[in-house]
C-alpha cells in the first residue's frame, strides 16, 4: 500500500469507528492492522484493502442499535380506526403544536371529499388511510414536524446547508468508499420510522399488512408502491400509475432522491452527504458497471462477487402481480439477486447522446395536452422517455433508454430502484430537469392543470409524509439543500460541448 492510499484506508478507518463507538475489539484489530500497514508502507492488495472495507462495514452494521412510507406509529390499530397520523412530538403534543412546529390538520374538512372504497388506495393520497395528518411550520417538516425541512438542519431547523451533488467519476478514492459504504449501511439498517405494505389481495383490506424494511428498502419500496397500476371501481388500469406517464414524473423522483438523502443523512450524521449523479450522454458502454464502483456482471446479468451490490437483493421482486403489493416483502430468501445486462438489449444497443439531451432542453413547454406517454411537445414526456427529444416522434429515448439499455434488474422499473445505479441515473435526471427548470424561469406556477390521477398541481405526491404538492418540486435545487457541479465530458468529435 503506498503511502497516500494508506492513509485513505486510516481515513475510513476512522470514519466509521468513530460513528460507531460501540463497536468491540474485532473493530479494533481491524483498524490496527490498518494503522500498521501506514506505518510500514506495507504493500496490500485491492482485494485486502476491499476486504477490510468490507469487514468495517458488517461489523458496523452488525453492531449499531437503529431501532426497527407508512410511519411507524401510525400504522397501530388505532391509528387506522381514528384515521389520523398526528403523532406525539417529544413535547407530548400531537406534530409538536405545543413547541409551535406544526399543527394536526383534518383532510375531510378541507377537501370534503370522500375516497370510495373500491377504489384505488392511494387516491387522493392520504385521505384512504388518515383523514388528519401533520401540517408542518416554517423549517420544520416530518410525519410528526420532528424533522427539519431538506436543506435545513439543526434543533430549531434554522441551519441552511447546500450540498453539492457531484458526478461519481469527481468523487476521490475515500469519497467514492464512503458513498458504498453508506449505501451498504442503508441497505442493512432496519428503517426506525417507517414500515412498509405488503398485501395478498388489493380488493380484501384484511390482507393488508405492514412489515419492517430497511433503509434502502422503504425508498425502493415507494418506487414499487407508486407504481403498481391503478385500481378504478375494482379495475385495474396497467397504463396509470403516480411516478410516471404524467407531468408529476421529474418532481416524485426528485422528492424520492431528497428522501433517500435526508434518511442517510440521519443515519450516519454526515450532513454533507450528497448522492452523486451519472452523466451517460454519449457513453458506448457503461463506464461505471466495473468492479470497483456500480460492479460487472457475467453473460447471465449476475453482478461479480467482488462488486459492491453482489450481495443485495431486490424488494418486492418475483411477483409482479397488478392485484398485490410486495406479498413476500418480509422473505428475503424469496428476493431476487440483482442483475444488470448493459448493452445487451437489441431495441436500445446504446445510451443518450450529447446531442440527444441538447435537443431536449430546446422544449420549452414543460406539459402539453393529454399529458400522458402520448403526450408531444413535452419536455417532460421527453424526459421520462415516451417521446424523441425532437418534440415530435413518439419512440423510446432519454431515460427509459437507460433503463432498458442497463437491462436487468433496471429494465424492470417497479423494482429498478433496487439497483443503485438508479440512484445515480434519476440524480442525473434531476440535473437535466434543474437545468431546464432554470433556463426557462419555471416555478410552482408552471405545472399544468390536468385530469391525470395523482398527478394534479395540488395532489399530495404518493405516498409521502407530510404532504407534498406535485407543483412545489418545480423550486428550485438549492430550496431543496442541493446543488449539482459543473462536471463536463467532451462529446464526440464534432459535437458541441454541453454541460
Amino acid at each position: 500500500m503506498t503511502a497516500a492510499p494508506a492513509r485513505q484506508g486510516i481515513y475510513i478507518c476512522h470514519k466509521y469507528i468513530g460513528t460507531r463507538r460501540r463497536l468491540n475489539s474485532v473493530l479494533s484489530q481491524a483498524e490496527n492492522q490498518c494503522e500498521r500497514s501506514a506505518q510500514v508502507g506495507t504493500k496490500v492488495s485491492s482485494h485486502h484493502q476491499d476486504t477490510m472495507l468490507r469487514t468495517l462495514i458488517f461489523l458496523t452494521c452488525c453492531l449499531c442499535a437503529v431501532d426497527a412510507q407508512f410511519p411507524r406509529v401510525c400504522t397501530s390499530e388505532a391509528a387506522f380506526r381514528t384515521k389520523s397520523c398526528c403523532p406525539l412530538w417529544k413535547d407530548r403534543s400531537p406534530c409538536g403544536s405545543l413547541s409551535g412546529r406544526g399543527k394536526c390538520i383534518n383532510w375531510a374538512q378541507l377537501t370534503g371529499q370522500k375516497v370510495p372504497q373500491y377504489n384505488d388506495d392511494r387516491l387522493d393520497w392520504p385521505r384512504n388511510y388518515y383523514d388528519n395528518t401533520c401540517e408542518c411550520y416554517g423549517n420544520f417538516s416530518g410525519f410528526d414536524c420532528g424533522d427539519c425541512r431538506f436543506g435545513h438542519h439543526g434543533e430549531k431547523c434554522d441551519r441552511k446547508k447546500v450540498v453539492l451533488r457531484r458526478e461519481l467519476r469527481e468523487l476521490t478514492f475515500v469519497e467514492t468508499e464512503r458513498f458504498f459504504s453508506y449505501l451498504a449501511l442503508a441497505k442493512t439498517t432496519k428503517s426506525r420510522d417507517f414500515v412498509v405494505l405488503s398485501t395478498g389481495d388489493r380488493h380484501h383490506r384484511e390482507t393488508y399488512r405492514f412489515v419492517d424494511a430497511s433503509l434502502y428498502d422503504v425508498f425502493a419500496w415507494m418506487h414499487y408502491y407508486s407504481m403498481k397500476p391503478l385500481m378504478i371501481n375494482s379495475t385495474f388500469d396497467n397504463s396509470k400509475n403516480y411516478a410516471h406517464q404524467g407531468p408529476a414524473f421529474p418532481g416524485w423522483h426528485r422528492l424520492g432522491l431528497l428522501f433517500l438523502e435526508r434518511q442517510i443523512q440521519l443515519m450516519t450524521g454526515d450532513e454533507d452527504f450528497a448522492i452523486p449523479y451519472y452523466d451517460w450522454r454519449g457513453e458506448k458502454n457503461c463506464s461505471i458497471c466495473i468492479d470497483g464502483l456500480l460492479g460487472s456482471n457475467d453473460a447471465q446479468g449476475v453482478l461479480h462477487p467482488y462488486s459492491h451490490f453482489s450481495f443485495w437483493k431486490a424488494i418486492c421482486s418475483g411477483f409482479n402481480f397488478p392485484d398485490e403489493y410486495c406479498p413476500l416483502a418480509d422473505v428475503e430468501d424469496k428476493m431476487e439477486r440483482l442483475h444488470r445486462r448493459p448493452g445487451t438489449t437489441p431495441y436500445a444497443p446504446n445510451l443518450p447522446t450529447f446531442q440527444d439531451v441538447e435537443n431536449l432542453l430546446k422544449i420549452e413547454d414543460f406539459d402539453y395536452p393529454p399529458f400522458n406517454e402520448t403526450a408531444r411537445y413535452s419536455f417532460r414526456n421527453a424526459l421520462e422517455g415516451f417521446l424523441d427529444p425532437d418534440g415530435v416522434t413518439l419512440k423510446r429515448s432519454m431515460h427509459n433508454l437507460v433503463h432498458i439499455y442497463l437491462g436487468g434488474t433496471m429494465s424492470q422499473v417497479p423494482i429498478s430502484s433496487n439497483d443503485p445505479i438508479f440512484i445515480l441515473h434519476h440524480s442525473f435526471i434531476d440535473k437535466i430537469f434543474e437545468t431546464w427548470l432554470t433556463r426557462y424561469n419555471a416555478s410552482p406556477d408552471t405545472y399544468p392543470e390536468n385530469n391525470e390521477l395523482g398527478h394534479g398541481p395540488n395532489n399530495c405526491t404518493t405516498p409521502y409524509f407530510p404532504c407534498y404538492k406535485n407543483k412545489i418540486l418545480f423550486l428550485k435545487s438549492t430550496d431543496f439543500g442541493y446543488r449539482f457541479s459543473e462536471f463536463s465530458r467532451k462529446p464526440p468529435m464534432g459535437r458541441k460541448r454541453h454541460q
